[in-house]
């Protein structure tokens, strides 16, 4: 709403202008060949850095979830977008979503562990299991993120779920 009523108060050469910005970005994006997120470049600035560990996918259900990943500066590997998860409900199956790529990625042999990044949710739970039964027989590694609590949380406002979790993830120190 507040775009709208600021796009109606500049002059008509500014909405123009954002308008063609808009429609150049959506020329010029296209989707990685190798990774599947959004790009410019045909590789991605991730898949051509020499510098990043390509025995290490982490798979992602959403481009905007490369961004979060890389923005925690943890992670130095390669990445796979799904661009979805499984939600049967939804009519998501596992034709609609970018799982074929990632096999055929991981029969070159060169990646020794895929780390499942998909959402804590029913849907990114159901991804996860998916795709940890069909990569365990191509002899890859199957890892998923943590869940538990975020840093700076109370542990009596933490809800059952977040909670069990937590306890489940726990580590040595």
């Amino acid at each position: 709403m507040r775009l709208t009523f600021h796009l109606l108060r500049v002059e008509a050469h500014e909405v123009e202008r954002l308008a063609y910005a808009l429609l150049e970005l959506r020329r010029s994006t296209r989707l990685c060949s190798q990774c599947l997120a959004f790009t410019s470049e045909d590789p991605c600035r991730l898949c051509q850095d020499p510098s990043r560990d390509g025995g290490v996918i982490c798979v992602v259900e959403r481009p905007a979830d490369v961004v979060a990943v890389e923005r925690s500066g943890g992670f130095r590997g390669r990445y796979h977008v799904l661009h979805g998860a499984l939600s049967p409900l939804d009519g998501i199956g596992p034709e609609q979503l970018r799982i074929r790529e990632l096999i055929e990625r991981l029969q070159g042999g060169a990646v020794n562990e895929v780390i499942l990044a998909c959402n804590p949710t029913a849907e990114g739970e159901a991804t996860a299991l998916y795709l940890a039964k069909l990569i365990k027989p191509l002899g890859v590694r199957v890892s998923r993120i943590a869940h538990g609590l975020p840093m700076g949380a109370d542990v009596e406002y933490a809800d059952g779920v977040t909670l069990s979790k937590a306890i489940e993830g726990r580590r040595e120190l």
